[in-house]
């Protein structure tokens, strides 16, 4: 048997196998794509309609999501995007609304990177902390490298998404250590990015090496998120100025004031400062001293359209963060 009579029994199964599923051939369906991420996860991006199903052409009500909050702003019959104001748009709409929302959902929640990133956390923690962004509609949870294949994992099939940090918190380490943070947090699950800058070289007036740090992160993180923390409570208004135009430069999508590790947090007068350097083109996340719904308000009507806390609970419910929560 020749190599010309194994294609044509090869093509002959293909056709038997199509006829069988109903004469369609095999569509692959967006999500499909498999990774494997340094921690030793495999990651196949779920599906909210199963292959084999009948494709849904219209999507109303609980039909096409698995339970609430399970479909992502991608999804177009949910979302589409003649939905959203020109606001919306103009901010990304998808970093700051989710798609059918559950009774604990509020408006604010969508904005909301809800932050874990203590030392001492625990995985106990961190299951709780995907619970909750699943159960209130989240945008992300935002957590620790180690912590981002766990996270992927628990998340899986809803629409708040993995963010993590890198060079954290210092950002004191080199570019090329940056960029490969990076690449293996995205390889683990991560879809977005929180990047601490060189705050000594900024300091020091080395706009150069900060621009290649931005730089070689953005390379890394192409298709994803990438949002640059200038730990603004170190910085004058000039050095605040220049790390917004540099990220800008460096094509990321989000400035964000703070860590929360650092000598202070987020303040209106600092964001409503970046949002005006940096323009409508971009994203920028108040992180840092978030404690209840009147700041993190505040905060919204400076000029930030996303919110980096860990008192995401207290602020969507009107209350007061617990102690320890930043």
């Amino acid at each position: 048997m020749n190599e010309e009579d194994i294609k044509k029994i090869a093509a002959e199964v293909a056709r038997i196998m199509r006829e069988k599923e109903g004469g369609a051939a095999p569509r692959k369906m967006p999500g499909d794509s498999v990774s494997i991420g340094t921690a030793g996860k495999v990651f196949q991006h779920p599906l909210v309609n199963k292959p084999g199903a009948q494709e849904k052409k219209v999507c109303s009500g609980d039909e096409c999501r698995l339970e609430p909050n399970t479909c992502g702003p991608s999804c177009q019959s949910c979302n589409p995007l003649n939905s959203y104001t020109p606001q919306q748009i103009k901010a990304s709409a998808d970093r700051v609304s989710f798609c059918n929302p559950n009774a604990a959902s509020s408006s604010i929640a969508g904005m909301i990177d809800h932050t874990l990133l203590k030392a001492n956390a625990t995985q106990e923690e961190i299951g709780k902390l995907c619970e909750e962004a699943r159960r209130f509609g989240f945008a992300s949870v935002c957590v620790n490298p180690a912590y981002v294949a766990l996270s992927a994992r628990l998340l899986r099939g809803s629409c708040a998404k993995v963010c993590t940090v890198i060079g954290f918190p210092l950002g004191s380490t080199t570019p090329t250590v940056k960029a490969i943070e990076a690449r293996d947090a995205i390889a683990n699950g991560a879809e977005e990015i929180d990047m601490v800058i060189n705050i000594g070289a900024l300091k020091s007036g080395n706009d150069q090496l900060v621009l290649d740090d931005i730089k070689a992160v953005r390379e890394a993180t192409r298709g994803k998120v990438l949002k640059v923390i200038l730990e603004t409570s170190y910085l004058t208004r000039d050095e605040k100025i220049r790390a917004c135009k540099m990220s800008k430069q460096a094509q990321a999508d989000f400035v964000k004031t703070s860590t929360g590790f650092g000598s202070g947090g987020a303040t209106p007068e600092d964001v409503a400062l970046m949002r005006e350097t940096v323009g409508p083109e971009m994203g920028v996340k108040a992180s840092g001293g978030i404690k209840n719904a009147e700041v993190a308000a505040a905060m919204i009507k400076a000029g930030a359209n996303r919110l980096g806390t860990s008192a995401s609970i207290a602020i969507v419910s009107g209350g007061e963060a617990a102690k320890g929560q930043y």
